[in-house]
């Protein structure tokens, strides 16, 4: 089989990718090591910038987003008794973010892709990347005990933090920066109507804790936890009791508990692969970055390489111009390193880092009360928050 790409990985980015290739004329084949239904059952954030949601409507996936998402115009910072809401729309200018949980986004992709005819293959074992040092890179993988090979013009790894597009680059050609924290989000899924009608993200002695939603009768809640701590030793009781405490006292009065539909704990990480290109091979999302969820910044993430990436290949096809191709991994590399330092600084202000001791609980504190009492700190957020541009 030949095609003019390969992409690894059938996650948002490479569903993403596809889809604006298909629309380009651009031959794409995609292969994913899990099945479909696993791959459209993932639970995942999902606060969008408007850069994300111009892209899916650039790849006519748009429609149900704009019939279901929810368009937020703020969101709150709660700490020490005071509510602050830093008003995205008055501080960028009318921008905002969207909710539309990334289940949704993965579902109208994938429906995407099949309306278009364009090839997706699930259940690919042993996917095995070849050659892309040079001018023809190739791909094996195994489906159904039979071993099937592509060859392509370029491979695209949009496999995440432990798939094999990475793994196959050679240690020396690769550097890696990480930052692992030591403790998780425990994150409860449920059908009940959401404490607020933006997100409200809470500093709190006993620990950071979020309040989000899917949509007004589904909500998303996160608290902070150790990494010791095991899914099953949380109760929803126990999770909804601890929530409460964290939350400020208005929200709190308003939390509605019903059974949890997921419940899951998530280790924070902050991670950066340099370059992301190597030959004839490209990383793109968790494949070459992985951010905190604090500042909402991972699948919007993704979407800008996908921005930079899709941009590279239509104009190497349309023009026979590698001049995008070539700037690929710096101009992505340039956003993702301000979106690391952006949710980076949203965690250490947010959660409890027992380490800082009392030092450090004051300077969360001033930097909160400083964003709080001046219009240029809350600009900086907001700015940041709705994303940046491409």
């Amino acid at each position: 089989m030949r095609y003019q790409l390969c992409i690894i990985g059938a996650g948002p980015s490479g569903l993403l990718l596809g889809q604006l290739l298909a629309r380009a004329g651009i031959d794409a084949v995609i292969l994913e090591a899990k099945s479909a239904d696993y791959v459209r059952s993932r639970i995942r954030a999902g606060v969008l910038e408007t850069g994300l949601v111009d892209l899916l409507h650039r790849a006519g996936c748009g429609a149900r987003l704009e019939a279901e998402g929810l368009v937020h115009h703020g969101f709150t910072l709660a700490f020490e008794g005071r509510s602050h809401r830093v008003d995205l729309a008055a501080l960028t200018g009318g921008k905002s973010v969207v909710v539309y949980g990334q289940t949704e986004v993965t579902r109208d992709l994938m429906d995407a892709r099949v309306a278009t005819g364009a090839p997706t293959i699930y259940e690919a074992e042993d996917v095995t990347l070849h050659d892309f040092d040079g001018e023809r890179p190739r791909v094996t993988y195994r489906k159904d005990g039979t071993t099937h090979e592509i060859a392509c013009d370029f491979i695209v790894g949009c496999d995440g933090f432990h798939g094999v597009a990475r793994r196959s680059i050679p240690e020396q050609s690769i550097k890696l920066f990480e930052r692992v924290y030591g403790f998780g989000w425990l994150g409860l899924l449920a059908d009940v109507p959401p404490v607020s009608d933006e997100l409200i993200y809470c500093r709190h002695a006993r620990g950071f804790a979020l309040a989000s939603m899917r949509s007004q009768t589904r909500s998303r809640y996160y608290i902070q936890v150790p990494l010791s701590d095991r899914v099953e030793d949380w109760s929803d009781a126990h999770f909804y009791e601890e929530f409460r405490r964290r939350l400020p006292q208005d929200a709190a009065a308003r939390l509605v508990t019903g059974p949890s539909i997921e419940k899951s704990i998530a280790p924070l990480r902050s991670f950066v692969a340099e370059p992301l290109r190597f030959g004839r091979l490209f990383l793109a999302g968790d494949a070459g970055h992985i951010v905190p969820p604090t500042g909402a910044k991972g699948l919007n993430l993704a979407a800008s390489d996908v921005h930079y990436l899709s941009a590279g290949l239509i104009e190497y096809y349309g023009e026979k111009s590698c001049a995008g191709l070539d700037a690929y991994s710096a101009r992505a590399l340039s956003r993702i390193w301000k979106a690391e330092r952006f949710s980076w600084w949203m965690t250490s202000m947010l959660h409890l880092f027992p380490e800082t001791g009392d030092f450090g609980a004051r300077m969360q504190h001033a930097e909160l009360d400083y964003i709080a009492g001046s219009p240029a700190a809350s600009t900086t957020v907001a700015e940041n928050y709705v994303g940046l541009p491409f």
